[in-house]
């Protein structure tokens, strides 16, 4: 065997230690990630939702006019279409952010 051990292992360490800086780096923009805020409408401003990288609803703001006790489904949608974009705009925003790190690795949705 050749002194210095196995050839190539030089790469193979180096390769280790860029993963492991990688998978440092994905934690530590993980956590910043969740503590940001995507903000999403839908009627033209009469229900705003406000949601965090980690995809829970910080606030729900409905504008007096559009609650219409005659047409609740209206207000139902509104606030489904807000909540829908606003998780959207939150995974968008998580997934851009990580492939930054990843440099487009294409992982699997779901990780963070």
């Amino acid at each position: 065997m050749a002194k210095g051990g196995f050839p190539g292992m030089g790469n193979m360490n180096n390769m280790m230690k860029q993963v492991q800086k990688m998978q440092k780096d994905m934690m530590k923009l993980q956590e910043e990630v969740e503590q940001r805020q995507v903000e999403a409408s839908a009627g033209g401003g009469a229900v705003t939702v406000v949601a965090t990288g980690k995809k829970q609803i910080a606030s729900i703001t409905i504008k007096p006019e559009v609650v219409d006790p005659e047409d609740l489904e209206m207000l139902q949608d509104l606030i489904m279409a807000a909540v829908n974009e606003a998780i959207r705009m939150a995974d968008e925003m998580v997934n851009k952010e990580m492939g930054k790190i990843t440099g487009g690795l294409n992982l699997p949705g779901g990780l963070f």
